[in-house]
């Protein structure tokens, strides 16, 4: 394998030299030579996107950083899927695309520096902004006709500032990421899609918790992904599984298929391991073991709704930690994020037609897992009156809840339409063949609520 330095192509890492120019021309070298080894050295290294040819490796050597502009004109628009939905958005500040045998290791950062889009997204919010403004705005409506009819998760799809993801693979075989310390992403950090054969091991994932839209891994329409020993801590989900939302991701219909994670470290985000809500190709063979998710809001989420569709099947999660969270275990039918009738029928709690677009969970088993001071529930399932969860099974595992926290149990998960409880029970509805053995429950007057 060929290798070259990033400082042998002009660049300069003072954290003020636009190195845009030089990562081009160095992954245009490696590939004019069928791949190689770029070495990007100590330093910082300040860029906009990058784009990461076949057979390369980019190896951040320890104290190298590279740093992303902030202008969002300087993110020209690419075809992705945003938030479930085929799109064009923002280019990712590392994207790699139609690709195969793409590596980025070592032990340095990629920096996306996310606080001037964070202030950006809170300010359109702010002063109540519903449709495209800016030049980049409007260039990415051009793009996607119909975009206002589209479904979203709270991203601010009707702005159309679609912002960036900062790593994103589509279309790629054979990725590997491995020991590189990632930071303040502007949106998604890691977002595999469509990729087929992916290792994420040792990475290091950190966004402020009130970063909005800051998942950390969104694995999307992948098959066979190993994900090892990571550290996650984030503004929103932390490691999430993802197959697109309705109608659209029902078309593409790819799936998620074979996931093992292992040994990870989730802390502060919105849900540690994440199944959904972009649900509608369904996801199976989903195994998590040995994780610590304490601290999160809830340990499990799984999180769908009419409208999104898929089958969500052949899950098992074993021997996960979760103290201090709201909800260790969260299945949820009626995710709200997206929508704001809170009466809509998408809520409803009288049985609906079953459609393509209905969502369905089944065969799943919850082993061994704990959580302490639960402090909004010691769990909470609801499946749909006309579509319960079937076949669920949770054993031998233990949690207490902390009856002195003023959380609400409807805090739980992020739902409409269900009715009010103020036990700290574990709650079950339309999840009739759900199973419990030896599941310990120490705090509610009520151990488990079936409403």
């Amino acid at each position: 394998m060929k290798q070259f330095n990033l400082s042998e192509f002009g660049a300069v890492g003072d954290g003020k030299f636009d190195c845009s120019a030089s990562f081009k021309s160095a992954f245009n070298k490696i590939a004019e030579v069928g791949g190689g080894k770029l070495v990007v050295e100590k330093g910082v290294w300040l860029t906009g996107p990058i784009d990461i040819p076949s057979d390369t490796t980019v190896e951040l050597l320890e104290g190298a950083e590279i740093s992303f502009l902030t202008d969002p004109n300087l993110y020209p628009p690419a075809f992705t899927r945003w938030e479930g939905v085929e799109c064009y958005a923002m280019h990712a500040l590392v994207r790699s695309s139609d690709t195969k045998n793409v590596k980025i290791t070592g032990k340095g950062t990629l920096n996306g520096n996310g606080k001037a889009w964070w202030d950006l997204k809170n300010e359109k919010k702010k002063k109540g902004q519903s449709a495209p403004e800016e030049v980049y705005e409007i260039a990415l409506a051009k793009l996607n006709p119909g975009y206002e009819n589209q479904a979203g998760g709270g991203g601010g799809r009707e702005t159309q500032f679609l912002r960036p993801c900062l790593v994103e693979f589509i279309n790629c075989e054979n990725v590997h990421l491995e020991g590189i310390k990632i930071i303040d992403s502007p949106f998604w950090t890691v977002h595999p899609l469509y990729v087929k054969n992916l290792e994420l091991k040792g990475i290091h994932i950190e966004n402020p918790y009130s970063a909005p839209n800051t998942d950390g891994i969104d694995v999307d329409s992948c098959e066979n992904v190993k994900i090892k020993d990571c550290f996650v801590s984030v503004g929103d989900d932390g490691i999430c599984i993802k197959s697109g939302s309705g109608p659209d991701g029902i078309r593409v219909n790819r799936p998620t298929v074979n996931v093992e994670i292992d040994g990870c470290t989730v802390r502060n985000a919105h849900g540690g391991i994440v199944l959904g809500s972009e649900t509608a190709a369904g996801m199976s063979g989903i195994h998590a073991k040995n994780c610590d998710l304490s601290g999160t809001d809830r340990g499990i989420r799984i999180k769908s709704r009419r409208g999104r569709g898929g089958d969500i099947n052949d899950i098992e999660l074993r021997d996960l930690v979760m103290d201090n969270t709201l909800c260790p275990i969260a299945m949820n039918m009626y995710y709200k994020c997206g929508i704001t009738d809170t009466k809509s029928p998408l809520f409803s709690l009288e049985k609906q037609p079953v459609t393509s677009e209905t969502p369905r969970i089944h065969n799943v088993k919850i082993i061994g897992c704990k959580g302490k001071g639960c402090k909004a529930s010691a769990g909470f399932i609801a499946g749909l009156p006309e579509m319960p969860i079937d076949n669920l099974e949770i054993s031998d595992c233990y949690f207490t809840t902390d009856e002195s926290s003023d959380r609400s149990p409807m805090e739980s998960d992020m739902f409409y339409g269900l009715p009010e409880v103020t036990e700290k029970s574990f709650r079950v509805i339309n999840a009739p063949g759900a199973k419990f053995h030896n599941v310990k429950i120490e705090g509610p007057k009520e151990t488990f609520i079936y409403r």
